[in-house]
């Protein structure tokens, strides 16, 4: 779907990341469906049951709350779209809508690696500096923390959004993707589109700054475990930072091959693999990580559970 006319402005773009096979589409829909439910229930149980439950009253399980509302946006910016394309012949969408998707994609995605990296430097008090902590996460800091990378992921990007939004589209409009993203959005502009290589440089930047410190964090946090002398002692502490260290490898390294491949190209199949990679399929595994993995986490979800039990049958 190409417009013949190159000096007529594109009004919207076609997604041609999809399945070509019509009679299959339904066959991707099924399970992408229910991988958004999942996501949806599991991270709503997520946050609700560290709201309800005192006992989870502290910085670490406020942040992953936190960190599970927010995934619950994150997914809706994109799947539901998704869903719809993949069950409609047009998959079209509006050109503001394109820069309304990628604003509110990118801007959680901020949101939650900026939390991701509040909770590292939260677990290197608390495992390094056990004494000091409460006085250094006091509920406070918590609180300013939250609200803080929130606003700052959904104000940094406004300006990159300002200056997209004011490119022309006057040629091809196909989107070589499953959802509307910088590169392939900016590859359509009838300009220079050598701002894409600075894109991709300041992008590669606030990534690798985000993943050093956590790895840093890391490293210093695992150095000090290590050191612990009882085994018990050894497994609580590294309990305590396992869920989080697998919810920020598999975020983290999607989002890696995404975005720090600067020109090298992969297959449109690869592609569209690695977008439903952090999109997808990473939010999916992230309430499973952080529920199985966390003892605590398990209590507080059958308490909220059998809290639901008990309202249902008191109603009946």
């Amino acid at each position: 779907m190409v417009r013949s006319n190159q000096t007529s402005m594109v009004t919207e773009f076609f997604f041609s990341g999809f399945p070509k096979f019509e009679d299959g589409n339904l066959l991707f829909f099924i399970p992408l469906f229910i991988i958004y439910i999942f996501i949806i229930i599991g991270n709503l149980i997520v946050f609700f049951a560290v709201r309800m439950d005192t006992h989870m009253h502290n910085p670490m399980y406020n942040f992953i709350s936190i960190f599970s509302f927010l995934e619950i946006w994150y997914t809706t910016a994109t799947i539901p779209k998704m869903l719809c394309n993949l069950v409609s012949k047009k998959r079209t969408i509006s050109i503001m809508g394109c820069l309304l998707q990628m604003y509110f994609f990118h801007s959680l995605g901020n949101s939650e690696g900026i939390l991701l990296t509040t909770m590292a430097i939260d677990r290197y008090v608390a495992i390094c500096n056990p004494l000091r902590y409460p006085t250094i996460m006091t509920p406070r800091l918590c609180t300013q923390l939250s609200i803080g990378s929130c606003i700052f992921g959904f104000l940094v990007l406004l300006p990159e959004i300002a200056w997209i939004s004011t490119l022309p589209f006057c040629g091809p409009n196909q989107i070589h993707q499953i959802f509307c993203d910088f590169e392939p959005v900016l590859r359509l502009a009838c300009t220079d589109t050598s701002m894409i290589l600075i894109e991709d440089v300041i992008h590669a930047i606030a990534i690798i700054f985000s993943v050093l410190i956590i790895s840093l964090s890391y490293i210093r946090i695992i150095t000090v475990i290590l050191r612990i002398p009882s085994a018990e002692g050894r497994q609580k502490a590294f309990s305590t930072c396992a869920s989080h260290l697998g919810v920020f490898l598999m975020f983290y390294g999607s989002v890696s091959l995404m975005y720090l491949r600067f020109s090298a190209t992969f297959p449109p199949i690869l592609d569209t693999i690695i977008a439903l990679m952090f999109a997808v399929l990473a939010p999916f595994f992230n309430p499973i990580i952080y529920s199985l993995r966390n003892k605590d986490m398990k209590i507080a979800i059958k308490k909220l559970l059998c809290l639901q039990k008990v309202f249902y049958a008191s109603a009946s």
